[in-house]
């Protein structure tokens, strides 16, 4: 569990997790709010099997996955959560406009054009959330997190001290008594 939450990452992180949870979070409750238009609906249109089932567990992911990122809790399993999302939606959706043709099931949406300056367009948010969820994999939450405040606490409890009923220091009570 130390290895998950363990980081010498920046607080500046909080940043990164920021942007990546805030927009996993937003999209995955769209999904739930509008599921004709970005959920189920749109999966069946896409091509993806079992949108009824699909549209609301990528919702849950995304929006589970965008809470702990936001809370810097769980950081590294909730990204790499993320980052197996993002890597299908982008198989899905962007894959298709680079070769400009369906792609294993997958259709393709209507476009003025096709081919990699299309698809760099089209991808650049979904690039995005890729490469900050694969840094959050690597770096950890960083210092302002729940895990970082979690690992400090779990390393301060293993560390040896006096028991809290006990004086520290005995010693120097019974030397300032013999003067």
């Amino acid at each position: 569990m130390r290895k998950l939450l363990a980081t010498q990452a920046p607080a500046a992180t909080v940043l990164v997790r920021g942007l990546v949870g805030a927009v996993f979070l937003s999209e995955g409750i769209q999904k739930f709010l509008y599921p004709a238009a970005l959920g189920a609906g749109r999966f069946a249109h896409i091509g993806i099997p079992a949108p009824e089932v699909m549209g609301p567990f990528v919702g849950a992911v995304e929006t589970l996955g965008g809470m702990l990122v936001l809370l810097g809790l769980a950081t590294r399993p909730a990204a790499l959560a993320l980052l197996i999302n993002i890597s299908v939606a982008i198989l899905a959706t962007k894959l298709p406009i680079l070769l400009g043709e369906g792609f294993w099931g997958f259709a393709l949406p209507k476009l003025q054009h096709y081919g990699f300056w299309a698809m760099a367009h089209e991808a650049r948010t979904d690039l995005c959330m890729w490469l900050g969820s694969l840094f959050l994999i690597i770096v950890g939450a960083g210092r302002l997190s729940l895990d970082h405040g979690i690992l400090r606490r779990e390393t301060a409890e293993d560390v040896p001290g006096p028991a809290p009923d006990e004086d520290p220091e005995p010693e120097k009570e019974s030397s300032a008594q013999n003067q």
